[in-house]
């Protein structure tokens, strides 16, 4: 009698199979890209490549700004592309790594394209959009680690740089108070530690940091006031987009600091980073709340970031744009409007000039 016990496909299984009803595959991440979107879509292009041999490019917006992100990039050499726009050719799978269809900050959705298929581990879902393949998994630490159980199930070696990479985004990911980390997560950690080159991730963080990124921090320390438990850093000028979410991350250590929010300009946008930390406190949802009506966003439990299009005239944030975003951030954190006090005193900064 004929065994006809059903095999059971895996996620990987069942994305290959979309994916092979076409001739080539573009591979679209966020905007901006940060090391968990390099190494997953880099992932991404290796599984495809090695199981259906399809002609893929990998692509993201705007431009990779935070010191170590550039350094990564220098040091292994991923397949990515940055470019302006993207066309929707009719033979062509496009997939949405690390980043959800509901979401502003991709290219596809300045084109109006859906995705053939979206994997993330970001809270943004679907946006009701119809797809032919999803794998959503907000309880994973990162899009690397579930790119990295794909390249298990199907048997594929990574390599030295690239399974360096998605080391280095699973270690991202899990910065600050984002330290949760799935079973899923651990053996991923475990499978890519062994692949993985230790000199080039430390190399990678500890990459190089110009002059004008300690000005940044010294304004950054001096423009930050504290209002209960919450914090609001608003820097009136930064030569460095990275110091939003670097200062963001140094200021949610500061003891009796639960919330922050710090924003910065970059060109005509203003870019914003929100942290929490304990169960209570959603990063995302702060954020979302403090955007609405006036900008757009995305992330995790304790780390989401965001940005205000067209804030900035004359080189300058507007005074009540700035008023404006402090009380959104008040209410969304459910602290009454008050004065707040400054983290370092004037009189330590009078007296230090």
């Amino acid at each position: 009698m004929a065994n006809t016990t059903a095999v059971r496909l895996t996620k990987s299984d069942r994305l290959l199979s979309v994916l092979s009803e076409y001739q080539a595959c573009l591979i679209v991440t966020h905007d901006n890209p940060d090391p968990d979107a390099i190494a997953s879509g880099w992932a991404l292009q290796c599984l495809v490549t090695e199981k259906l041999e399809l002609p893929t490019h990998f692509v993201a917006g705007g431009a990779i700004v935070r010191a170590e992100n550039r350094h990564m990039v220098e040091l292994l050499q991923p397949p990515l592309d940055l470019v302006d726009r993207v066309h929707a050719e009719p033979h062509t799978a496009t997939v949405l790594v690390d980043c959800g269809p509901g979401a502003r900050n991709h290219l596809l959705t300045r084109e109006s394209i859906t995705p053939l298929a979206v994997i993330d581990h970001h809270l943004n879902g679907t946006n009701g959009a119809k797809l032919a393949f999803k794998d959503i998994r907000p309880g994973v630490a990162s899009a690397a680690t579930i790119l990295a159980s794909y390249l298990r199930e199907q048997h594929i070696e990574p390599g030295e740089k690239l399974a360096t990479a998605m080391q280095y985004a699973i270690r991202t990911e899990t910065c600050g108070c984002e330290t949760r980390h799935s079973r899923l997560d651990r053996s991923a950690i475990l499978w890519l530690s062994a692949r993985s080159e230790p000199e080039l991730l430390a190399e990678i963080e500890n990459a190089p940091l110009t002059r004008e990124y300690y000005g940044d921090l010294v304004l950054a320390m001096q423009s930050t006031f504290l209002y209960d438990d919450a914090a609001f850093c608003l820097l009136p000028r930064a030569h460095c987009a990275e110091i939003v979410g670097e200062v963001a991350d140094l200021l949610i250590r500061c003891q009796g600091v639960h919330r922050v929010l710090c924003g910065a300009m970059a060109g005509k946008d203003l870019i914003v980073s929100a942290r929490t930390q304990g169960p209570r406190d959603n990063a995302a949802k702060l954020l979302q709340k403090t955007l609405d009506g006036i900008g757009f966003c995305g992330g995790h439990e304790h780390r989401a970031g965001g940005k205000i299009p067209s804030a900035v005239t004359r080189n300058r944030i507007a005074e009540d744009l700035e008023n404006d975003l402090r009380s959104r951030w008040l209410a969304a954190c459910g602290i009454g409007r008050q004065r707040g006090t400054r983290l370092v005193a004037r009189r330590e900064i009078v007296e230090n000039l």
